[in-house]
């Protein structure tokens, strides 16, 4: 009676370990499944890059100029940071800003954003971007870019928290907060700020010069940025500053096709420059 009590208890124990180890590889074999999306570098923005998404958009024109792998992050309308103000909108486009999605990287758990269903224009590319996120192997790539700023600035949110500087409900607080969660996944992770571009309103006939939001100029934007870069010790291309002209008004006829969202001739200067530093 005892050795077949004992034979019990053993097979048991062995049905156990099987188990185990059957639950651990189908789930490593699901987790490679899963990961699918081996890239290179994975760009992060607002609709400067990208609401084009065709051979003639900045991150495509970037796999075209380097011979890496890119895939086009970026999710036009969002900011860096999670608003403060309107909690129900922040429940849905909060989840899909750069603070957002970084910690859904980390976290290897895209499911807020894949329930996100959004009725504006110009987002029906969001749910095909998300699952590609989903399915992106960030362990195994080489350079994160992150260009956000603009969609910050139209929103006034603040630039920084002085008392929290990882507050993501502030612009620099949301990027250091991304970028701390991009190195938990993957320490060896190359970081490129890119800075927003100059802006033009064609209505009122001003700049991001010359309007103020709530939180500054988007110049104060881009100033701040260039500080955290220092700061972080990461490197940062100037795209505000460094290509387009702005001597007259009319310059935005020459970059943009509305003020504001580059032309094709300025996406390839775009690509161009970050290319340079890759």
């Amino acid at each position: 009676m005892k050795k077949a009590v004992r034979r019990t208890m053993i097979y048991g124990i062995l049905a156990v370990f099987l188990f185990g180890a059957l639950f651990l590889a189908t789930f490593r074999s699901r987790r490679s499944q899963a990961k699918e999306n081996a890239v290179q570098i994975v760009v992060f923005g607002d609709s400067v890059m990208g609401l084009v998404r065709d051979e003639t958009a900045v991150p495509a024109r970037l796999q075209a100029l380097t011979g890496k792998t890119v895939f086009n992050a970026a999710l036009g309308g969002t900011c860096a940071a999670r608003s403060r103000n309107d909690r129900g909108m922040d429940l849905t486009m909060g989840s899909l800003s750069l603070v957002g999605l970084t910690r859904a990287v980390w976290a290897e758990d895209f499911s807020v954003q894949q329930s996100v269903r959004i009725q504006e224009d110009n987002t029906e590319y969001f749910a095909e971007t998300i699952d590609g996120l989903a399915k992106t192997d960030f362990s195994r790539a080489e350079t994160i870019i992150i260009q956000q700023g603009l969609n910050d600035y139209h929103s006034g949110t603040l630039i920084e928290n002085p008392e929290d500087p990882y507050d993501v409900h502030t612009y620099l607080g949301a990027i250091r907060t991304s970028i701390k969660a991009l190195k938990k996944v993957n320490p060896e992770l190359r970081i490129l700020l890119l800075t927003p571009t100059f802006a033009w309103y064609v209505a009122p006939e001003q700049t991001c010069d010359e309007i103020d939001y709530g939180g500054g100029t988007l110049s104060d934007y881009v100033e701040a940025e260039i500080r955290l870069a220092q700061e972080l010790d990461l490197e940062i291309v100037d795209l505000y500053y460094d290509v387009y002209s702005r001597e007259n008004w009319e310059d935005w006829e020459a970059y943009t096709v509305d003020g504001i969202h580059p032309n094709e001739a300025a996406r390839e200067m775009l690509a161009q420059r970050i290319a340079e530093n890759l």
